[in-house]
């Protein structure tokens, strides 16, 4: 009897371990952005997110928690370090896709234009950029892609060289941060996306080959502008700040930032 006992509290301690355990993640606590002020928030280093939320660190007393990669920041929501995340609409439709203990809040932020970055002193090749951005709007190639990664019809419409395509023009080297997917990530050891495919296919069409460097979000620009890389994609948003040191083609996609949160 006496061993039973002892079993007994052994098995209820145990529980009542586990049930501290699960305790330690606290409960949502925003459900709009009104709830924002005060609030500690998660935030991919040198984004449109980290600028938005630096805005509540100012006026409104929140604390922000920047990482250098948005899965970072999924994660500490996840164990209750932050309160929310803050990120890109289509990202953070994946994130939560892949944790079913995550939603996005119907509150999002404005809308906002995506670009690939060149240096200032390159206008030639943003001038190229841009005549090949028009033509490929034009001829439905960037919807297209878009459509392969993002909607009901993903994985139908894979972006394929034309046939014939010849590069007598050299490389170019496109930085990019590959954690944000749909835009660039990795499949294998292959960085891919909606940004690796519209550069393949502005490269094709001015006969170049393409090469993709993975790198930390916030040194992109300067990789650009040093001359490091020839351009950056990486869902970038054209800001004020930004237009200061580095050039932007015309744009390419539209996006929003959204707020990720635990669903309880």
């Amino acid at each position: 009897m006496k061993k039973k006992l002892i079993s007994l509290m052994l098995v209820s301690a145990m529980a009542a371990a586990m049930a501290g355990c699960g305790s330690s993640v606290p409960a949502n606590s925003v459900n709009s952005k009104d709830d924002l002020p005060g609030k500690t928030i998660g935030v991919q280093l040198g984004t449109t997110g980290d600028e938005d939320a630096t805005t509540y660190e100012k006026e409104n007393g929140s604390t922000v928690e920047r990482y250098n990669k948005g899965v970072d920041a999924i994660q500490a929501l996840k164990a209750g370090k932050i309160d929310c995340v803050v990120i890109d609409q289509q990202p953070a439709e994946k994130f939560v896709e892949k944790n079913d203990d995550l939603k996005i809040l119907s509150d999002t932020f404005d809308p906002e234009e995506y670009a690939i970055c060149i240096a200032k002193d390159n206008t030639e090749l943003t001038d190229s950029f841009n005549k090949a951005i028009e033509e490929l709007q034009k001829d439905g190639t960037i919807d297209s892609i878009i459509s392969n990664y993002i909607g009901d019809e993903a994985g139908q419409h894979p972006y394929e060289t034309p046939e014939g395509t010849e590069y007598p023009n050299g490389t170019l080297t496109m930085a990019t941060n590959a954690q944000f997917e749909p835009y660039e990530y990795y499949d294998g050891d292959n960085v891919v996306g909606i940004d690796a495919d519209i550069s393949k296919a502005i490269c094709d069409k001015l006969g170049y080959e393409l090469k993709i460097e993975d790198m930390e979000f916030d040194a992109i620009i300067t990789a650009v502008s040093s001359g490091k890389a020839d351009f950056g994609a990486a869902g970038m948003t054209v800001t004020e700040d930004r237009l200061k040191n580095i050039n932007f083609t015309d744009t390419y996609a539209t996006a929003c930032q959204v707020i990720v949160v635990r669903k309880k």
